[in-house]
């Protein structure tokens, strides 16, 4: 085990990357019950989409794991799946079969655009104080759902503003997070899966700690052939290009798809890979040689982009990278062991997932807002009394929460960058890569507002 995932050589142990790994799967487990409310909206059985669920978030996970070596999990992404039920069937009313077919083509888009390093390059042309901005985002980002996830942040006045601390959720989440804060302060080893755990417990005589209603593991091996491989019936690809007019239409939203899909990975790679060295010298290095297929980066990057297309497959909407890994690697997770472990949580739970579904959110939401938080250190290195690099940082670094979405954050970002480095007459330090960027996401804004 030392030897194949190179505990030592990444400064890390057996035990922490366990540690990790069962913090990041608790701090994402609930993709479990929730990818399934979501997709069967459309009209898929919830048993084959809680199933197809796992299986995508298992394969995708070990693939991160023993490829590439990497600590980061994978499962269908939230605002992806939004996406697919409520603007692809409900709006723009294709059937959940054809929707499916469309993201197995994404993951085909997204494989092919890793092997031709198209998504390296990428990487590769955004600046340092972008880079660096993106981290701090990304913390903002993870800290938000945090908040949000146990309603502790809401909205009833039209606004953001603090409820009021009269339910029993917002004092388990207050103690969650006290007790984190303590950890960490005194150095606890496994402070955040701890506190975890301890919340989960606390919240049984409050009445928060409750199992969900599921099904059987039968039930569901009974429900899965309802999705699996349904992109290859008639009502699937078949139907797909059958009709002419519909045809660019169809190419947006694949387009939509991929744009989000990929963005979102590359948001979370930089954000939380560069500064705890996941990614570091070796993967500079095959950048700027763009030899080979070798660097953890090129691997996480191939990892990533065929998870969309097996999970497709299975019968769930696109699987990504999650943000959510981040925990794990708060919690020390350096090598893909973490992943592997992460993978063995979420096959358990297909026969234990009404334990899972236990955890409250009150019990990890505390778990990212201190995540967030530790990553907000990447906000120092940038040069904000410079309003020329400020402005593109904010939009990377503050709007990508507030919108809620970390492509469209990066989105704004390349185009700010773009119109400030025009406006100073310096249109030739712009990437061309990174202004194709651009244009694609102004595009792509256009084109969501005319669907």
């Amino acid at each position: 085990m030392e030897k194949f995932f190179k505990l030592k050589e990444n400064g890390t142990t057996v035990g922490t990357e366990v540690i990790a790994g069962l913090t990041t799967f608790f701090a994402m487990a609930y993709i479990i019950i929730v990818n399934p409310g979501i997709l069967s909206q459309a009209g898929m059985e919830w048993g084959a989409v809680f199933l197809a669920t796992i299986i995508a978030s298992i394969i995708g996970t070990l693939v991160m794991g023993l490829v590439a070596n990497v600590p980061y999990a994978q499962a269908p992404g939230m605002g992806l799946n939004a996406f697919f039920v409520y603007t692809v069937c409900f709006t723009l009313e294709f059937t959940w079969q054809q929707a499916l077919s469309m993201v197995f083509i994404c993951g085909i888009l997204n494989i092919l655009i890793t092997v031709t390093k198209i998504r390296k390059y990428i990487i590769k042309s955004i600046p340092h104080s972008l880079q660096n901005a993106i981290g701090g985002g990304i913390g903002v980002f993870i800290a938000y759902i945090g908040l949000l996830n146990v309603g502790i942040i809401n909205f009833e006045a039209g606004v953001p503003a603090l409820s009021t601390l009269n339910q029993p959720v917002f004092w388990l989440f207050i103690i969650g997070l006290v007790l984190i804060v303590v950890l960490q302060v005194l150095h606890v080893k496994g402070a955040i899966l701890i506190g975890i755990v301890a919340t989960t417990i606390i919240g049984i005589p409050m009445g928060l700690t409750t199992t969900a209603d599921t099904i059987s593991f039968s039930e569901a091996c009974k429900a899965l052939p309802s999705t699996f491989l349904a992109i290859f019936t008639a009502e699937g690809l078949g139907s797909l290009f059958s009709d002419v007019s519909k045809i660019p239409l169809v190419l947006i939203t694949i387009f939509s798809f991929s744009l989000s899909d990929t963005f979102d990975t590359i948001g979370t790679f930089i954000g939380t890979g560069r500064r705890t060295g996941i990614f570091s010298e070796e993967d500079e290095k095959s950048m700027e040689t763009n030899s080979g297929f070798k660097s953890k980066m090129d691997k996480a990057l191939f990892a990533d982009a065929t998870a969309t297309s097996i999970g497709a497959l299975f019968g769930t909407s696109n699987t990504t990278t999650y943000v959510e890994s981040a925990a794990g690697i708060g919690a020390g997770g350096r090598t893909g062991l973490t992943s592997v472990v992460v993978a063995l949580c979420f096959a358990a739970s297909a026969f234990l997932s009404t334990f899972v579904s236990a955890v409250p959110s009150a019990a990890t939401a505390p778990a990212l807002v201190i995540v967030g938080m530790m990553m907000l250190s990447s906000f120092a290195e940038i040069k904000w009394a410079d309003f020329d690099e400020a402005i593109p940082a904010f939009f990377a670094g503050l709007f990508m929460a507030l919108s809620y979405n970390i492509s469209y954050g990066i989105g704004t970002a390349f185009i700010f960058y773009c119109i400030v480095k025009i406006c100073k007459k310096k249109a030739k330090e712009i990437h061309p890569i990174l202004a194709v960027a651009a244009v694609l996401f102004i595009l792509n804004f256009i084109l969501l507002a005319l669907i």
